[in-house]
C-alpha cells in the first residue's frame, strides 16, 4: 500500500482520515499524474469537488496507469470541468424534493437523510457533488429537530436512508446518538446506512462499532463497491464482520465508462460480493451531474451487459439494471426485451441462449 505518512497505527481510520490525500502535491507524491489529472486537482482544489482519498485506498491505485479502474474513480481530471447536455447540479432533484432541512422525500414511504458533508473518499462521480465536501461537516441533533419532527408527524415514512457524505465516518457515539433518535420515531422501521467505508475505509468497521449500532436493529448497510480491484482482504473482512453481526449489505454499483462497463469485470465483482454474502442490489446508470459526461456511458450499454450476464450468473449474483431519473422522479428499471412476440394467449420469449419459447396463458372464464 501506497503511504503518504508513517504513522505506528495505518490501521487505524482515524489515522487514515487524518493522512487523506487532499491536494495536488499529496496526489503527486503518490501517482505520476497526467497533465489532464493534474489540471483536474488544480481545478479541484478551487472550484470544484474537492479532493479526498485515504491512504488505504489510494493505495490500490495503480501510479503508473491513468486508465485504472481506481484511479479513475477518486482522482479528478480536466474533463470535469466540460458540462455536456443533460448534465445537472442537483441530478435527483433532492433540493426540490427537500420537506424539512437535511431530509429529502421524493417516495410516499422512505426519506432521505442526509448527516454530513463528508466522505472517506470525494468519488468523482459523485451525486452530491454540489454539497459534498463543503465544509460544513456533520450535522448536529439540534439542527437534525426538524427531520426528526416531520418524521413524526409522517408515519408513512417507514424506511429512512441515512446518507450524506458518509454517515460512517461520523465517530461511534455521534452515529449511535443519531440512530438511536431515529429508532425512538415508533413508525419508522427500517433504518438503511447509505456507505462507502467498506470499500474505501474498511478499518472503520470495528468490532467496536457493529456492538455499539446492533441493539438499533433493523439497520441495512447500503455500499457501493464498483471493481473488482476494490475487493481487497480488509474491504471483504468488514463486510463479513458486518454480515456476522446480523446486518444485511448490499451493493450498488454504478456503471461507469472505462472503468467496469463490459460483462466480465462485473461478473468478477458480483461473483466475488456473493461470497463475502454481500448481495448485488443494484446497477446504476450513473446520475447526469454536471461535469461526470465523460464517466457515464449510454443507456444501452447497461442493458448489453445485463443482457449477457443472464444466463451466467445467479439470480442472488444479478443485480437490477437501474436508471434514478433526472429530476427526481423516481428509479426506473431497465430489463432487456426478451419478448419476441405476443398474441391472444401466447407469448414468445427469447432464453438467454437465444432459443424462441412459446408461453401458453391459461383459458379464461367465460
Amino acid at each position: 500500500m501506497i503511504r503518504l505518512a508513517t504513522s505506528a497505527d495505518p490501521d487505524d481510520w482515524r489515522w487514515q482520515l487524518r493522512h487523506a490525500a487532499t491536494s495536488v502535491d499529496d496526489l503527486s507524491r503518490a501517482l505520476k499524474l497526467t497533465p489532464e489529472e493534474l489540471a483536474g486537482a488544480r481545478r479541484a482544489a478551487e472550484a470544484g469537488l474537492p479532493v479526498r482519498v485515504t491512504p488505504y485506498y489510494l493505495g490500490l491505485a495503480d501510479p503508473d496507469d491513468p486508465e485504472c479502474p481506481v484511479r479513475k474513480q477518486c482522482v479528478p481530471h480536466a474533463l470535469e470541468a466540460e458540462t455536456v447536455a443533460g448534465d445537472l447540479e442537483d441530478p435527483l432533484g433532492e433540493v426540490e424534493h427537500e420537506v424539512a432541512p437535511h431530509l429529502v422525500q421524493r417516495y410516499p414511504d422512505r426519506a432521505l437523510l442526509l448527516a454530513t458533508d463528508h466522505c472517506a473518499v470525494y468519488c468523482r462521480f459523485c451525486t452530491r457533488s454540489r454539497m459534498v465536501g463543503d465544509g460544513s461537516g456533520a450535522v448536529d441533533l439540534e439542527r437534525l429537530g426538524p427531520a426528526f419532527a416531520y418524521l413524526e408527524a409522517h408515519p408513512e415514512v417507514r424506511d429512512v436512508i441515512v446518507s450524506g457524505g458518509d454517515p460512517v465516518t461520523l465517530s461511534t457515539d455521534r452515529l449511535v446518538r443519531l440512530l438511536t433518535r431515529l429508532r425512538a420515531i415508533p413508525s419508522v422501521e427500517t433504518i438503511r446506512l447509505a456507505t462507502r467505508v467498506p470499500v474505501t475505509l474498511p478499518q472503520r468497521i470495528t468490532a467496536e462499532l457493529v456492538t455499539a449500532l446492533r441493539p438499533l436493529h433493523p439497520i441495512w448497510v447500503m455500499t457501493h463497491f464498483n471493481h473488482p480491484k476494490e475487493l481487497t482482504p480488509e474491504s471483504l473482512a468488514a463486510c463479513i464482520r458486518l454480515v456476522d453481526a446480523g446486518f444485511p449489505v448490499m451493493n450498488q454499483t454504478v456503471l461507469l465508462a472505462g472503468i467496469n462497463d463490459d460483462p466480465t469485470t462485473l461478473e468478477t465483482l458480483f461473483r466475488g460480493l456473493v461470497r463475502a454474502r454481500v448481495r448485488p442490489y443494484y446497477l446504476l446508470q450513473a446520475d447526469v451531474v454536471q461535469g461526470t459526461g465523460h464517466l457515464r456511458t449510454p443507456l444501452a450499454r447497461g442493458l448489453e451487459i445485463m443482457e449477457a450476464l443472464q444466463g451466467r450468473l445467479t439470480g442472488i449474483a444479478l443485480p437490477k439494471l437501474i436508471c434514478d431519473t433526472p429530476g427526481g422522479r423516481g428509479k426506473v428499471p431497465l430489463v432487456p426485451d426478451y419478448v419476441v412476440q405476443k398474441g391472444p394467449g401466447r407469448t414468445v420469449l427469447r432464453t438467454f441462449r437465444g432459443e424462441e419459447v412459446e408461453v401458453i396463458d391459461p383459458p379464461t372464464e367465460g
